[in-house]
């Protein structure tokens, strides 16, 4: 470990009691899910940063299996939200129903009401669906008839979903709802070998519910905890000068590059930056950040901020390009 006294905010207790149940939690993870490691490290850096997460791959890639064994793991309340088109509000928040009895409407909570949320295929429900979740992840507090009603005050990460394949019957997210999500993962099917171990494991009936290693104040507190990791303000201005640089990419990069973006950007990507540098920071046994944690989170945190034109897709440049070519340009400090 690099436990740094000078620096950091944290004490050598909070450090090693943050570190060793970064490792329970991996360890946990890695005995109900194989493979996938870019998932759990992404799962783990945004329950430290308290950021919800989109991920996008093909169907039957274990997410819902990763969020629920996250959830079992802190012994946290889960709930699934299968998103349709047909899928009103009210289903995910919740909605006022008339007592005979008291003569009065009693609010009935949706399933939002937990610490985590899994919202999969999130694309498949309507704009209208979408929205409700805008409050929840961003006030947590949701508005029911007139009264608004807190989020639980420990533990909140919503998990959403989306299939990059199908097009027909969704409905694409917005960039204000996209903004939301501290990150961004894009996950691809298993190697051979991990497909084996799921067979083996399926075979030896090994994906049993497990025990939870700890309880969710345990996260409560990690994030906490988090928060107080040290950086220093050279990398502050290191995120800055990334952030910028993809809302005036003429200045950094090429004529030819730069034209490719149609929006950069918001501040939220510094924000994100810098929170989930801090969770890379500890899962790496450190107690400060360094540039190395910025450039390992510039894809996760850029990739659904940075909006392209038809001009990439014709000529085939991601958001991934655009981001290595940008952290390619900017001197790390």
């Amino acid at each position: 470990m690099h436990y740094d006294t000078d620096q950091s905010k944290v004490s050598r207790e909070e450090f090693e009691y943050t570190y060793d149940r970064i490792q329970m939690l991996s360890k946990y993870f890695e005995s109900v899910v194989v493979g996938q490691k870019h998932l759990k490290d992404s799962l783990l850096t945004a329950i430290l940063a308290d950021g919800h997460i989109l991920i996008e791959s093909v169907p039957g890639l274990a997410k819902t299996t990763a969020a629920k064994a996250i959830s079992e793991a802190v012994d946290g309340k889960f709930s699934r939200i299968q998103c349709t088109p047909d899928l009103l509000p009210s289903d995910i928040i919740g909605t006022q129903i008339y007592n005979r009895q008291t003569s009065k409407f009693d609010t009935v909570f949706g399933p939002v009401f937990a610490n985590f949320v899994l919202l999969d295929e999130v694309n498949r429900s309507s704009a209208k669906t979408q929205s409700a979740m805008l409050e929840a992840m961003q006030e947590h507090q949701v508005t029911i008839g007139t009264e608004s009603y807190k989020m639980p005050e420990d533990v909140f990460i919503v998990i959403a979903t989306q299939n990059p394949i199908e097009q027909e019957g969704t409905y694409p997210l917005s960039e204000a709802q996209t903004d939301r999500f501290m990150l961004k993962e894009v996950i691809s099917y298993p190697t051979a070998a991990d497909e084996v171990e799921v067979l083996n494991r399926i075979e030896d009936h090994a994906f049993e519910t497990k025990p939870p290693i700890m309880n969710i104040k345990a996260i409560d507190m990690m994030q906490n905890i988090t928060e107080k990791v040290y950086i220093d303000d050279c990398i502050k201005n290191y995120i800055a000068s990334i952030v910028t640089a993809t809302r005036y990419p003429d200045k950094i990069l090429g004529r030819d590059m730069a034209g490719y973006i149609k929006m950069g950007a918001s501040p939220r990507a510094s924000i994100a930056f810098m929170r989930t540098a801090k969770a890379t920071a500890l899962m790496h046994a450190r107690a400060y950040v360094t540039p190395d944690d910025i450039k390992q989170m510039a894809h996760l945190v850029l990739r659904h901020r940075i909006a392209l034109n038809y001009s990439a897709i014709a000529d085939r440049v991601s958001v991934e390009n655009i981001i290595d070519e940008i952290t390619s340009k900017i001197t790390a400090p």
